[in-house]
This record gives structure tokens, sequence and C-alpha cells, in this order.
């Protein structure tokens, strides 16, 4: 009845489509999401991974699955779990450790305040997150009469949370002792809409940038304060400048052990951390603003005033910045060699071949061997053209995450880079993307097997072991010849 306003679209996999949901909302920067449905049983369950995923990287969801009966009159029902020693449980009680907001619906009125409640939680930008209401199986047959109200349109603002002025002043009279201060941007500068919030801030103050996965693309990457990727796959000159820093800002990053090369990379300097969220702004014991990126920087240049990092700083800044991005242009280039090509080759054969280069498409990556090259070669200048997800870093996301893009941004070309290991992981929602006429470039790079996880072993002292097909037990007629390329 509703299907041109409020369209339902059938995906192959309960955690591919959640995975598309979680992608079209990142796409737009947690202002619009999407509801997935699900059975019982095995159909909930298929979702518990894409929530964890959701949790972990901040971003919302509604996921709606279905339950065992509350009557208990047909136990046990197709695919319904029972427990000997607790008779309410079902194996959507999984979902709660793995939701911003839970709630099992056991009469129908309860949605009167489980839904507000839902809203609430997918648009605060502070505890932003999946929502499960979990729909018992006979509570889904029974009917109610709504109040008219409820379903009058409501208009729900997102709220930009402004910094309590003792923490901005404290935050600014650390700065202003500083002479070779670096911002770490993270997600939250995106999702907060604050790239231009700190460019401004940079150039104002002198001050370098380097960016995690979540904040890649919050400033153009050929900006001359730009340091590019940081951390375990950082850049040389993000890292180098890391090290030598005496004062870091991070604004919206959950500071991660890859971002912060688990406390050692930056070590020594004074941390101040710009975040909305209280609990990532007290990480690492450090000076915490909890306030809209923003709305903190913002107040933070406003106090500073005209107060800039060291010359000999900014010119360091500055010199590594633009050997960095001499170094990519030389590593994405094309060898005059015989031979396969090597990660980078590849990343800089897509983007020379993308249409619209760097301003309007959108690379889209999760795990394998690709994070770490794209983070540090990927060059955007739209905040969002490098969609990864590496919070989580799910095999598997890749083709589901690429056509969430490309729902979001119907007019992007949508490139999906992908390792074969996760491309024979979760593959199906190609035919998804056929159905619904949504066009994705899907680059694999065939490793024959987990290469990744192979080099992680052998750098860990190991024999490589049932990570490349060729290392794994073999019957029959051995390791599979897969040809990607039909």
């Amino acid at each position: 009845q509703y299907k041109d306003s409020f369209p339902t679209y059938r995906a192959h996999n309960e955690q591919a489509m959640a995975h598309a949901a979680i992608a079209y909302a990142k796409a737009h920067m947690r202002r619009r999401m999407m509801a997935v449905t699900s059975s019982i049983g095995p159909g909930a369950t298929n979702l518990l991974t894409a929530a964890a995923l959701a949790h972990v990287n901040r971003l919302p969801v509604l996921l709606l699955p279905g339950d065992v009966f509350v009557s208990r009159a047909p136990d046990p029902v197709l695919q319904q779990l029972e427990d000997g020693g607790d008779g309410s449980v079902s194996v959507n009680d999984a979902f709660k450790p793995l939701s911003r907001y839970f709630d099992r619906i056991i009469y129908p009125e309860q949605l009167l305040t489980a839904l507000p409640r839902a809203i609430a939680a997918l648009t605060d930008p502070a505890a932003c997150g999946p929502v499960t209401l979990s729909l018992p199986q006979d509570v889904q047959t029974m009917a109610y009469d709504y109040p008219e109200e409820f379903f009058a349109p409501r208009v729900v603002r997102f709220r930009a949370i402004p910094p309590v002025v003792s923490e901005l002043e404290e935050a600014a009279d650390v700065l202003r002792n500083a002479q070779q201060p670096l911002i770490v941007a993270g997600g939250g500068v995106l999702y907060g809409q604050a790239g231009a919030a700190l460019r401004a801030f940079a150039e104002r103050h002198g001050i370098p940038v380097a960016e995690t996965h979540a904040g890649k693309s919050a400033l153009p990457w050929d900006h001359a304060l730009q340091l590019g990727a940081i951390g375990v796959t950082g850049s040389p000159a993000a890292n180098s400048l890391a090290s030598q820093a005496d004062v870091v800002l991070a604004v919206g990053t959950r500071l991660q052990d890859f971002t912060t090369g688990s406390n050692s990379l930056f070590a020594r300097a004074e941390l101040v951390s710009l975040n909305v969220n209280g609990f990532d702004a007290l990480k690492r014991r450090g000076l915490g603003v909890q306030a809209d990126a923003t709305l903190g920087l913002q107040g933070l240049s406003a106090l500073l005033q005209d107060w800039s990092s060291s010359a000999q700083w900014q010119e360091l800044a500055r010199r590594e910045a633009a050997g960095w991005r001499d170094t990519v242009t030389a590593i994405t280039g094309q060898r005059e060699v015989d031979g396969l090509p090597y990660d980078g080759e590849v990343i800089g054969a897509v983007q020379r071949s993308a249409t619209t280069s760097t301003t309007s498409d959108i690379v889209v990556c999760a795990a394998g061997t690709l994070p770490a090259e794209l983070h540090k070669l990927w060059r955007t200048s739209t905040p969002g053209g490098y969609h990864m997800e590496y919070g989580y870093s799910c095999m598997g996301y890749e083709i589901a995450g690429g056509l969430g893009v490309k729902m979001a941004k119907p007019d992007a070309d949508v490139i999906v880079m992908v390792g074969d290991g996760s491309y024979l992981m979760m593959n199906s929602e190609i035919a998804t993307s056929v159905m619904l006429d949504k066009k994705l470039i899907i680059v694999v790079l065939d490793n024959r097997g987990y290469g990744c996880i192979n080099r992680l072993q052998q750098a860990c002292g190991n024999a490589p072991f049932n990570n490349m097909l060729a290392d794994c037990l073999q019957e029959g007629e051995g390791a599979p010849r897969i040809d990607f390329a039909l």
C-alpha cells in the first residue's frame, strides 16, 4: 500500500542487508537511516554481527527481528531455542549488549514508549548506534487502537552539544603552551559536519592534521597541512610528526589501537580530546572536552585568537606533507616491469580510471590488506569519498556496504575494492544490486587466500598454515582455481 513512499527492499542475506543499511547511514553522515527486519531464529542471529559493527562504529540502524511466542502456547516453534534454566530467554537476548537501546515488545501499546526511545537513541550524537525492537510472532498479530496523534509528523533535530566553557579554557591553555601540536581527525569530524571548521582551525593556528580511517576525507588530500593517514596503517609523514608532537588534539576519534599504535605513537604528548561522547573524550587520561566538533573547534579558536604553532613546526609539516604526496604519486604509478601489480599500482589504476577522480567517487572497503593501503594511498577531496568500515573491520561488509552507499548516493560512482577472501565470504548482494538497478564497480584483488592474515601469521614467527589456499588441507583435485573475471 505504501511501497512508493515507504519502500521495502529484498536482500539475500540478513547480515548483508543490515550492512547495507549501516553503510547507507554512514554515507549520510548519520542523518538518515534504515530499518531491517528478519524472522526469528537464524534470521535474527544473522543480524548480530551487523549489530556489533554498528555499535562499534557509532552508526544508527533500527533492527526489527522476529521473536518467539510470548504466550508460549506452541512452544517450541520452528527455529526456537529453549533454555531449560530460563523460560524467558530467546536468541534475541544476544542483541542486548550489541544495542544502544533494546526492547522486547510484548504488548502492542508498548510501541507508544519504545519507538520514541528508539528514535532518541538513533539520533543522539553521543549515544548513536543500533536499536533493537524485538517483535514476538504472536504480538505481531495483535491489534491496538493507537491514538491518532502518535502518527502525526514530527521533526527530529540533531543536537549539537555545546562545550563547557571551563573545559574549553583548560584545553586552550594546553594548546597555548604547545610548540609542536598535531590534530588527529576522526569520524566525529565528518558526522558533526565539521570539515570547514577543522580546516579553518588548522589554517588559522598552523596545526598539521592526520586522519584516522573514519576521519579520512575531512580535509582534502592535497591540503598543505594534510599529513595523511596516522597509526599502524599510517603515512611516514603523519607518524613522524606524531612521535614529535608535544600536544595532540584528537577530534571525534575513539583512539583505537590502530590509531595510537597501542598507545605508543604519541605517548609523550599531552592529549586533548574533543568528542561528543564523554566516554571517548576521557580515554588515555587525556583532557576531555565533551562537545560537538564544530562548536568545540570554533570555541577553541575564539579563545586562542591569533596564537599559532611554531614557524619551524609548520614548515616541517608542510615539507613532510608535500614529500608524502610525491611518494603517493610514485607508489600509485604504473611500473614498466613484467609481473603482477602490487596493491599501490592497482589503487592508482582504479583512481586514474575513475570518471570523476577525487570529487564524487566513493571507495568502499573494510578488511584485509586493502584498508592499510587505501588509508595511505587513496586520494579524495570530498567528505565521505573514502568509506572504510575499520571499527569492526568485518569481512563481507564490502559489497553489501557498497550497495548501501549507492542507495544513499545514486549519482556517485561507488567503487568496492575487496580481496578474494571477503568476496567469497559474502557476495550475494551483487544480485540485489542488479535487481535494484544500483551500479557497483567491484575490483577484486585475488590473493589466493587470506593474504593479510598469512603475512601476520609469518610476522609472528609461524609457518604459513590454513590461510592461503595452497597451505590448506586439500583433497580430490586440490585448491580451487577460481576465475573472478567472468
